[in-house]
């Protein structure tokens, strides 16, 4: 008789016995297995047989090994993964995570207070389900990020539990916690500048905001000091004793603004002092959602050796390859308003449309431009209106007697030079209608912050781009596109290699050489998974000594 993982999940011992598959006898409880042979059902065998409960993957792991233990045998092995376990979870800190989720203490003294096999079945269980937690926290993120918002549409990378579990009966341990955390440069800068924060923070911070509004070159006396002295302390100033604000202070601010998203004008304006006077507390927040933002990124097949990355919320699209940056140009994104925000979601980009035409939301049609037809049909002159069969519609009979319900019409806008979509688009399918394209709305990039769109990202130099991912394919790139541009027909040109897009959000990002970059959290998202963090158990290690 085959016992499955099902019966061993509920009343174990019960169910088994009613089945004739297993008895009493002087030396425990017996069970017959698969092929007619008995082995024994001890106590500690009992236990973790009704701890593993519904969790497939462990039962399968335990089942494999007759439920021999990892964690609770007197080996040399079971030691050294139970010292690699503990050590791993002191380390939680460190990287966001709260230590008191994992309870090492608690597990220690259980550990040590085991008397019975029993006791130690269900330690066993719960060594393994602590290690599996641990191990999911660090491997792609403790929260779900769809239950925090509903515009992060991201899945979590989970590894396999079993494989998890058999890594540590074939390898070292302590390299196994080790290999957990996501092994991206970001993430690792993200955690030196997590301990640089708390170190900074626990020595007295940044020191007293800069007591005014704003300054600019030429200014002298106790503000430009309190503004030189805050600089120093972010490493955006040599030590110096001089109270004006001279050209070194004017190129360090310039700096600051840069890695702030600022215009770098050298002016310590309202929008600038307020960033230099955010707190190094709020700073730390925004790196520990960032690493947590790392985690769920954290593919087990990568990111892709070539991949494009937007920040949304840094307003730039850009070009990885083999994680180096290639290319790279200044975005807008959706708007604030919740119906118009750019989702996040990572998909793979599989061509281009050059020449597009624009086929309008059916959102916008009903909410933006049914109105102005219902009072005057000639109204929005450059779209076509498209009836089921794709015939252009005469706006002779008028629209009134329709509502957001009943237009039966949809509407396009032919290529041309006023298309809303520019010249070219480029398409990574996703049920969310959200792709990358030109625009001829070219003003809108020389603003700080580019929210205007309705959810799609518009990109300011999108030739360029398409150049860059062509050049893969074609000899001669900027050729090729510009015959097809010049043909005036609308063209798809699939991509020879299929290229992974990642639309994330990080208010907090590195550089490979420089300072932490910070941004505004325009949605609202950072705020509402710090929020959750803190509800998880995370807090910040920011003790003054």
């Amino acid at each position: 008789m085959r016992i499955s993982a099902n019966v061993l999940s509920r009343g174990w011992t019960t169910a088994l016995i009613a089945a004739g598959a297993i008895w009493l006898g002087a030396s425990g409880v017996h069970a017959q297995s698969e092929g007619g042979f008995s082995f024994q059902v001890t106590a500690y065998k009992q236990a973790v047989a009704e701890q593993i409960g519904e969790n497939d993957q462990m039962a399968a792991f335990y089942r494999a090994r007759e439920f021999e233990p990892i964690w609770t045998g007197t080996s040399d092995a079971d030691r050294a993964r139970r010292s690699a376990l503990v050590e791993a979870f002191d380390m939680a800190d460190d990287h966001g995570l709260p230590v008191s989720r994992y309870n090492s203490d608690a597990l220690m003294a259980r550990m040590a207070g085991a008397q019975t096999d029993r006791d130690r079945g269900l330690l066993e269980v719960e060594l393994s389900q602590t290690y599996l937690r641990f191990a999911r926290d660090l491997q792609s993120g403790m929260l779900i990020p769809s239950k925090i918002d509903s515009d992060i549409k991201r899945k979590l990378p989970h590894r396999d539990a079993q494989m998890l579990l058999q890594r540590l009966t074939t390898e070292d341990p302590r390299a196994v916690m080790r290999s957990l955390p996501p092994k991206s440069p970001e993430y690792a800068r993200l955690m030196r500048a997590k301990l640089k924060l708390e170190h900074r923070i626990q020595r007295g911070g940044w020191g007293m905001p800069v007591p005014t509004a704003s300054l600019k070159p030429g200014n002298s006396g106790a503000s430009v000091v309190a503004l030189r002295n805050r600089l120093i302390k972010m490493g955006y100033l040599s030590r110096s004793l001089s109270s004006s604000y001279d050209e070194t202070m004017q190129a360090a601010v310039q700096e600051f603004q840069e890695d702030h998203g600022l215009n770098p004008d050298g002016v310590a304006g309202s929008g600038t002092m307020r960033q230099i006077n955010t707190s190094p507390e709020s700073r730390l927040q925004s790196v520990m959602v960032a690493m947590e933002r790392e985690r769920w990124l954290n593919l087990p097949e990568g990111l892709g050796q070539r991949h494009v990355k937007v920040n949304l919320v840094n307003y730039h699209a850009q070009i990885f390859d083999d994680n180096k940056l290639t290319y790279q140009t200044k975005s807008v994104i959706g708007h604030q308003d919740p119906k118009r925000r750019t989702p996040e979601f990572s998909d793979v980009m599989e061509h281009m449309v050059i020449n597009p035409s624009w086929y309008v939301p059916r959102s916008i049609i009903v909410n933006e431009y049914l109105p102005m037809l219902r009072g005057n049909p000639g109204a929005v002159g450059h779209l076509e209106i498209i009836d089921a069969r794709g015939r252009v519609v005469s706006r002779g009979h008028g629209f009134a007697k329709y509502s957001a319900r009943t237009f039966p019409f949809s509407m396009r806008q032919p290529p041309g030079p006023r298309n809303a979509l520019g010249t070219v688009k480029f398409i990574f399918p996703n049920k969310y209608n959200i792709y990358l394209h030109d625009t001829p709305s070219q003003h809108l990039f020389a603003r700080e912050v580019r929210t205007f769109s309705h959810g799609c990202i518009r990109l300011d130099d999108p030739h360029d781009f398409a150049y860059a991912l062509l050049a893969k394919q074609e000899g001669d790139p900027v050729g090729f596109f510009k015959s097809v541009l010049n043909s005036r027909q609308e063209t798809h040109v699939p991509l020879q290699t299929q290229v992974p897009v990642h639309l994330i959000y990080r208010t907090a990002f590195t550089q490979a050489k420089g300072q932490m970059n910070y941004r505004p959290d325009v949605y609202g998202r950072d705020k509402k998974i710090w929020n959750a963090l803190v509800g998880a158990g995370v807090s910040l290690r920011t003790g003054r000594i």
